[in-house]
């Protein structure tokens, strides 16, 4: 159903593997914040519900800056950027994420500015890498793409916690030994997450610049 030369050709390549280290990020950050609030800093559901909002505020206020910062910058320079900012948001949360809610809302903030651009650079390489007569297959890459990852993101940092924290983590009480070996696991699962991104955004900026390289010089 599928030819797999499309997705091997660079443009289309660096788009899919931008939006997968975005959605591997941004999936797997949100449920370890999402676990974090409630059984750590012991903020209710709700609390916790509202303790996501700086990540939906970013999302829908920063539609406006993206057309600016890509006209500004150049779409390859864009997606660095937008990359680069992911990578930083899991790094924060995994050195700092354990010392407070404000780290973690630095955190959410910069993967969800990073994301917000991906999704436009990724979008936009998609389309200009297929033929003209394969473009309406983009979009069901572009999706699929982000849809894997998202899967592989809450997978991956739930079975870290599960084999670093084997203890019940909906216990009624934690001893002080828990907590430090819940906060050990959650930093874990964020540095494999942030590695992972940190991978699959560099070989997709790699194959960014390839397929500019390769293009024809007017």
């Amino acid at each position: 159903m599928l030819d797999l030369k499309l997705i091997a050709r660079p443009l289309v390549s660096c788009g899919l593997v931008l939006k997968a280290a975005a959605g591997l990020a941004t999936a797997g950050l949100g449920y370890l914040v999402t676990l974090q609030l409630q059984l750590d800093l012991g903020w209710t559901p709700a609390q916790a519900a509202i303790g996501m909002l700086p990540q939906v505020v970013v999302l829908i206020a920063g539609g406006a800056l993206i057309g600016p910062l890509i006209t500004r910058v150049g779409l390859t320079t864009a997606a660095g950027l937008s990359a680069g900012a992911v990578v930083c948001g899991l790094a924060v949360y995994t050195a700092l994420g354990r010392f407070g809610y404000v780290w973690i809302a630095v955190a959410l903030v910069l993967v969800s500015m990073g994301m917000r651009v991906v999704g436009v650079v990724a979008g936009n390489n998609v389309m200009r890498g297929l033929p003209e007569n394969r473009t309406t297959i983009g979009a069901a890459l572009i999706d699929t793409a982000s849809e894997v990852t998202i899967g592989i993101g809450i997978a991956l940092s739930g079975i870290i916690l599960a084999v670093l924290f084997p203890d019940a983590l909906t216990a009624a009480a934690w001893s002080a030994q828990q907590t430090v070996e819940f906060r050990e696991a959650i930093a874990c699962a964020g540095l494999a997450l942030t590695l992972l991104s940190a991978a699959l955004a560099g070989w997709g900026i790699v194959r960014g610049l390839r397929a500019k390289n390769d293009m024809p010089k007017r």
